[in-house]
């Protein structure tokens, strides 16, 4: 198997790795012809039936727009309601793993064998990390969550800080502003990274120290044996390409109402779901541009302007606003979240049920839907690295720069809202009016240099939109390639422009951004089942490796 994974581009095991023995040889299964001029290498019958289903998608959800979009709320109000203490439990069991294996002795592994060096530096690749994990996330809910939750969804039954008329109550400030810190950060710290975690952790091991095909069946192995490469892995691949597929429209939708919003605040261009349909299309085209330059000249480049960018807005800032009472409230959330952490991850008798099933449930999914996508990619820049190296840089110190994000953006905000109530552009638009996609600008607004800002905040978004879609696309195309990661090109452009499509029938339908996030809860929900049998997967394969 080595040689046949250095000639599919993975690189062969470097010093002592237990490859598996089998006859299954990467691409064994793969259709190798021409669709026109075009050449093609696809993975039957994971291909067929991805593209299909999702072309099929798009035509159902341009037909019957008012059809789809009921459909897809009754989804998502069953998936939270029903199962929203699963997606709690499991995400816990991600994270007990993860510390568990930091602190075991199949934490001395080394991804790629014993002999194995990085492929890159640590900056290039927590600049990946980033743009690739939660780029257009954190631009979009960094005002958003940390204020609604203060003010409205009233995590834990922490009561709200405003009367009915508006007006502040003195005595419920302190615990208010607290608790929408930690539960922002909840949402945003150990648990995400860890789900994650572990979808890179079961890629990188199958693939790099086991001979496997870099997709998501081969982790599975030490389970199902030579099975794996027939229907139980084609189901396990096809569930893998969906959930990437709806997460990241998910994203995109996002980002592109953000694009929108920010655009009509600096320029006064007009909102609406055709200007959103323009912005996915023009972003995916320059996606494509980026596809075509790889993963080493399009997407890192890509992610060292981001990461630069967004410090850039970051230092800005916290310059800019009050800069003893952001660090104040970096120091309060961090311990309010550790305070918290276990009452919050609690899935059974809570009684906040809007903050749980719309909120919690909802992230877990969201986390779960991407994991395919951004395990991958970790997992395609992480060769080199210890499983305890890994583990404690993709799990602890990316959730310590949420904190830190947060804390800035969201302390901000939050001293603006509760400084002047009555004038707070911040409180309008998150908590009297909520409109989500104008948080960020409303923020900015409040400080110096808001034109200049607001406009690094647009570029930033179409970055982190840029990066997320490129990467997605190549993540999908080796999943429906069979493990190839030199797949022909046109097949990553027929995914890139397709991840465009969903995201612009799913704003198009009734629904808007509620379908979105009832496809991504959905699609989430059975992909969790992969997640905790692939835990023990990963145990049983690191168990069989060298530790150094």
């Amino acid at each position: 198997m080595s040689d046949t994974t250095d000639d599919q581009g993975i690189p062969a095991p470097e010093g002592a790795s237990q490859i598996i023995d089998t006859d299954y040889e990467i691409g064994q299964d793969n259709y190798e012809g021409k669709f026109g001029p075009f050449g093609l290498d696809i993975h039957n019958p994971v291909f067929l039936i991805s593209g299909i289903a999702v072309v099929l998608f798009v035509f159902y959800t341009l037909a019957l727009p008012e059809q789809s979009g009921a459909a897809f709320n009754w989804m998502f109000a069953f998936a939270t309601k029903t199962f929203d203490w699963f997606f709690l439990a499991a995400a816990n069991v991600f994270v007990i793993f993860c510390l568990v294996l930091i602190v075991s002795p199949l934490g001395k592994v080394r991804l790629g064998g014993a002999e194995a060096s990085p492929d890159y530096s640590y900056l290039g690749w927590f600049a990946m990390l980033f743009a690739a994990g939660m780029g257009i996330g954190l631009m979009f809910f960094g005002v958003l969550e940390p204020v609604y939750h203060m003010a409205v969804s009233e995590p834990l039954g922490v009561p709200s800080p405003f009367a009915e008329d508006g007006s502040l109550i003195p005595e419920n400030v302190a615990a208010a502003k607290t608790m929408g810190l930690a539960a922002t950060i909840f949402h945003w710290g150990l648990h995400p990274w860890a789900i994650y975690a572990v979808v890179a952790l079961a890629l990188a091991l199958f693939s790099y120290n086991k001979g496997l095909p870099l997709t998501t069946r081969s982790a599975f192995y030490p389970i199902l044996g030579e099975r794996v490469w027939g229907w139980w892995g084609h189901v396990i691949d096809v569930l893998a390409v969906f959930a990437t597929l709806f997460g990241l429209a998910t994203s995109l939708g996002l980002g592109a109402s953000q694009v929108n919003a920010g655009l009509n605040h600096v320029f006064g261009l007009p909102m609406g779901p055709l200007q959103q349909v323009a912005i996915i299309s023009g972003i995916t085209a320059v996606a494509l541009v980026s596809v075509l330059r790889g993963l080493d000249g399009g997407v890192k480049v890509l992610s060292e302007i981001n990461m630069g960018m967004a410090t850039l807005l970051l230092l800005f800032v916290l310059i800019a606003g009050p800069t003893l009472l952001i660090l104040s409230d970096f120091a309060l959330g961090l311990g309010a979240y550790l305070k918290e952490i276990v009452p919050l991850s609690n899935p059974v008798g809570r009684e906040d049920d809007s903050f749980v099933q719309g909120w919690t449930a909802f992230y877990w999914a969201w986390w779960i839907s991407w994991s395919p996508f951004v395990g991958m990619f970790i997992a395609r820049v992480s060769r080199g690295r210890t499983v305890r190296e890994f583990l404690t840089c993709v799990l602890i110190i990316p959730s310590l720069v949420c904190v830190l994000w947060m804390a800035v953006f969201g302390g901000v905000a939050i001293d603006q809202v509760l400084s002047d109530p009555a004038t707070s552009q911040v409180k309008a638009q998150v908590i009297d009016s909520y409109n989500p996609p104008l948080s960020l600008f409303a923020m900015l607004e409040g400080l110096p240099l808001s034109q200049i800002t607001s406009v690094l905040a647009v570029l930033l978004v179409i970055l982190f939109f840029v990066t997320s879609s490129d990467s997605g696309s190549l993540v999908i195309d080796t999943i429906t390639a069979g493990g190839k990661i030199d797949a022909p090109l046109p097949q990553r452009v027929f995914w890139c422009v397709f991840e465009g499509a969903v995201a612009i029938v799913l704003l198009l339908s009734a629904g808007g951004l509620g379908s979105l996030q009832s496809m991504v809860i959905s699609t989430g929900l059975p992909f969790t089942l992969v997640l905790l049998v692939m835990c023990f997967a990963i145990w049983k394969g690191l168990q069989a490796e060298r530790r150094i």
